[in-house]
């Protein structure tokens, strides 16, 4: 069979159980043949060898039964950069490209040296992207998993990025240890665990740990923590940026004032949902 034919026999396989059925065959078909997605139209009428069908084949079956194309293929493109994923670690998202935005608004009116913290960093998306664009920034990225602080290595060990640090602690250690002892953190971030506990979402997202996802009956556990403990850890002026879900804006600015945080603000992603608040510290 030519590559098109298989391409289009793996849609009608991923039809009635994926979303992106069309997007989801091609990716995993140009990993299978280890080219680019968009090199797969110049190969369409070639045949597909044999090993690499059943290949295919076998990452078709596991997407038909709800595993991410991202664990599957093992990498997951955040900002401008190539992250190695595995289920240790929370799928990066393009909605959590808005932290990373606002981020850099900060960072580059401030016009020093700063020192950042990502707080859960996971497979260190936030923290390598900000790093990245920021080569003059020490950025400290947290992760209570050392699974998950083992794949944010490995991916900045691959990306060359050297100006960050890793602490494997929760957040009020890394917070306390991090920031009071020290000079404080100018800018922190976070895309904590923002879902409740009972979700009906959470369904969706089996395959992704669980430790990354939930937090409390509200879901805001981890928020309030973040909240409450960040004034400690920042400097004057330092900024707190925080992702959540849709519906938990107003409940997670009240938090912010509670703590004495001052402009506090929330922003769109690009669905149009408030996803991220954040607040100054006087």
């Amino acid at each position: 069979m030519t590559v098109a034919e298989v391409l289009a026999q793996a849609v009608q396989t991923l039809g009635s159980t994926s979303e992106s059925p069309h997007a989801d065959a091609e990716i995993l078909l140009a990993h299978v043949l280890e080219i680019s997605r968009g090199s797969l139209y110049a190969r369409m009428q070639r045949p597909l060898a044999e090993e690499a069908d059943e290949q295919l084949q076998f990452l078709l079956a596991r997407r038909a039964l709800g595993e991410p194309v991202a664990y599957l293929t093992g990498e997951q493109g955040f900002w401008s950069l190539d992250l190695r994923v595995t289920p240790d670690v929370l799928i990066p998202r393009p909605d959590t490209e808005l932290l990373v935005e606002w981020a850099l608004e900060l960072a580059r009116t401030a016009g020093c040296v700063l020192r950042i913290a990502d707080l859960g960093t996971g497979s260190g998306a936030i923290a390598l992207a900000l790093a990245h664009e920021l080569p003059q920034a020490m950025v400290t990225a947290v992760d209570v998993s050392a699974a998950a602080l083992s794949v944010a290595r490995d991916n900045a060990a691959r990306l060359r990025i050297g100006n960050v640090q890793w602490a494997e602690s929760d957040f009020t250690q890394a917070l306390h240890a991090h920031g009071a002892t020290e000079a404080g953190f100018d800018l922190i971030v976070s895309n904590p665990p923002y879902i409740a506990e009972g979700d009906a979402h959470l369904a969706a997202l089996r395959h992704e740990p669980r430790l990354a996802l939930t937090a409390g009956t509200d879901g805001l556990d981890c928020l309030r923590v973040i909240i409450q403990h960040a004034p400690a850890a920042l400097r004057s002026q330092g900024a707190l940026l925080l992702e959540h879900g849709y519906d938990q804006a107003a409940a997670v600015r009240e938090l912010l004032l509670q703590a004495g945080f001052v402009n506090v603000q929330t922003r769109r992603d690009r669905c149009g949902h408030e996803r991220a608040s954040g607040g100054v510290k006087p």
